[in-house]
């Protein structure tokens, strides 16, 4: 063996470092060229993947369980993956360091709990050893037999080279993705996950679903342009800035609810020290009454960003880590939540129920045998959602609930963070509707948007009693019923376009009284302060806890 493959070789075992997976493949893409015998490229790639393990051990023992814990390994480990991989290991000990060579995305956390721990290090070894003398060979041969296959179509023609790398490259990766998982239940129920939030519309990105509804709203832009062209939807809503259409504060909004049936809040500027932003919510608390639970929220957000049921202080303090801003701290209302959505052009004294959304919190029913993740891959419903799932309730997967026994998985009545819209426009009552339009006349300004409530029971909604409003969102919230499992794509867009039509009908009749003006310009600098604020929860969010 040459000075050159010995250097390449040694390249590919530091590259594992990097990425075990692709720097298998790329071996295995050399092998097909020629360029390394097989037996080297995977003897490199198999002693830079064992090193590394190691290592990850070793800095699990060095680094202590407080270091990963802080910056910057918190932002790979998570302390719930942390922990769940720290029951695996007491649990099962070296053969769940074996399996996690084939379990993709495992590996990291479980080894530096195997550090951690201080687990005895030549069982380990010897389990890592056997694990990658059957992973990696695999592997390599895979990337090299599809790579070869593929290389040979376009040897002839030395310029697409290059071409038929790439192509061999995502090949495997295609292999390693949709094939692999084929080989346990897991996987399988996984790529099941994946296939129906593809077949599903209702789980479709929002961008895609909503592609034909923004045509629709620039066509009736354009059949208003004499009136106030795009900008008059946001006219519907004349007491709600820009009508509510983004960046609108929720506490303000339900302030000019008057003394209608809100949920108890307090605002609160969240700055200084960690101490002094949970000294400040705690004086909120105890000047609005409020005890836990309690709902923790943005003053400013959009589909469930950065909401969360805190239940005691120690949660909120990890809440509140690296909070900035407007924050809403709200009393937690227990009952069945629905969204309300109310529709009164100007000049008319009675208003319509346009739509009624029922939601519903997931569950799944333990047998006293199956652990919580198992319970999620097998419910036919919870699976589509299964990957928000699992890491909303990553501290307890592995628990067993009892034969019966009902696990809520998710408490945040949004349908991208898991909970289930149902149509309830059958609970539309007169009685209903009267104590709708009590609160929304009471709201200067307001025409047009959806009440988000909880109620005792659908009895209690029907007849108007007992309504507790958490929120009130304008002009671009949605007639959300339309998402009901198995209900018509086409149906919903109808629903969509009619309500946009209503939109900019009752902005149009709004600016025709002197409401304020929302230019093109107005819009985009909304947007522009949206963009930012969602990135600043995002990163909020990678810290918060499942």
């Amino acid at each position: 063996m040459g000075f050159g493959m010995i250097r390449l070789a040694l390249a590919l075992a530091v590259a594992t470092l990097a990425s075990e997976d692709l720097t298998c493949i790329g071996a295995g893409l050399l092998v097909a060229r020629g360029e390394l015998p097989f037996a080297v490229a995977a003897g490199a790639c198999y002693l830079g993947i064992f090193v590394g393990d190691l290592l990850l051990i070793l800095a699990g023992r060095l680094l202590g369980e407080g270091a990963i814990r802080r910056r910057p390994l918190s932002r790979w480990v998570k302390p719930e993956a942390l922990a769940r991989s720290e029951r695996w290991f007491l649990q099962r000990g070296t053969r769940v360091v074996f399996l996690s060579r084939f379990v993709p995305g495992s590996r990291l956390p479980l080894f530096l709990a195997a550090g951690v721990l201080r687990a005895p290090i030549l069982p380990l070894a010897g389990a890592l050893a056997l694990a990658g003398l059957i992973w990696t060979p695999l592997l390599v041969g895979l990337s090299a037999w599809t790579g070869g296959a593929v290389l040979g179509w376009f040897e002839r023609f030395e310029k697409l080279t290059l071409p038929a790398i790439v192509v061999a490259a995502l090949a495997c990766w295609l292999v390693l993705r949709l094939v692999v998982p084929l080989f346990s239940w897991r996987g399988r129920r996984l790529l099941l996950s994946r296939w129906r939030r593809i077949a599903k519309w209702e789980f479709w990105p929002s961008w895609l679903f909503q592609a034909p509804v923004f045509l629709h709203v620039l066509r009736l832009a354009v059949k208003h342009r004499g009136i106030g062209g795009i900008g008059t939807f946001a006219a519907a809503n004349p007491g709600i800035p820009a009508g509510g259409f983004v960046e609108e504060s929720k506490s303000a909004i339900l302030a000019a609810l008057g003394d209608g049936p809100v949920a108890r809040f307090a605002k609160v500027s969240l700055a200084g020290t960690a101490p002094e932003r949970l000294a400040a919510v705690e004086r909120a608390m105890a000047a609005t009454g409020l005890a836990f639970p309690v709902v923790l929220k943005p003053d400013v957000g959009e589909r469930g960003s950065g909401v969360a049921v805190v239940r005691d202080p120690a949660e909120l303090a990890r809440r509140l880590e690296g909070a900035a801003g407007e924050w809403i701290v709200q009393e937690y209302v227990a009952g069945e939540e629905f969204g309300v959505f109310y529709v009164r052009p100007p000049g008319e004294v009675r208003g319509r129920i346009f739509s009624i959304t029922a939601k519903r919190f997931p569950r799944v029913v333990g047998d006293g045998v199956r652990r919580l993740e198992e319970l999620i891959l097998a419910d036919d419903r919870a699976v589509c959602m299964a990957p928000f799932y699992l890491e909303a309730n990553t501290a307890r997967l592995d628990l067993v609930p009892a034969a019966g026994e009902a696990i809520q998985l998710v408490e945040i009545g949004n349908h991208c963070r898991g909970t289930v819209f149902l149509d309830g426009r059958e609970h539309a009552t007169e009685a209903l509707r009267d104590e709708i339009e009590r609160i929304a006349l009471a709201f200067p300004g307001f025409h047009f948007g959806r009440f988000d409530l909880r109620t005792p029971s659908a009895e209690d909604l029907r007849a108007g009693r007992n309504l507790t409003i958490l929120e009130l969102n304008g002009v671009t919230s949605e007639a959300t019923h339309i998402y009901e499992p198995g209900a018509s794509l086409f149906a919903a867009w109808r629903t969509l376009f009619e309500q946009w039509r209503l939109a900019f009908e009752i902005g149009a009749a709004n600016l025709e009284r002197g409401a304020p003006r929302t230019t093109l310009a107005d819009l985009l600098a909304l947007l522009r302060a949206r963009r930012g604020r969602s990135a600043t929860i995002a990163s909020l969010e990678e810290k918060e806890p499942g």
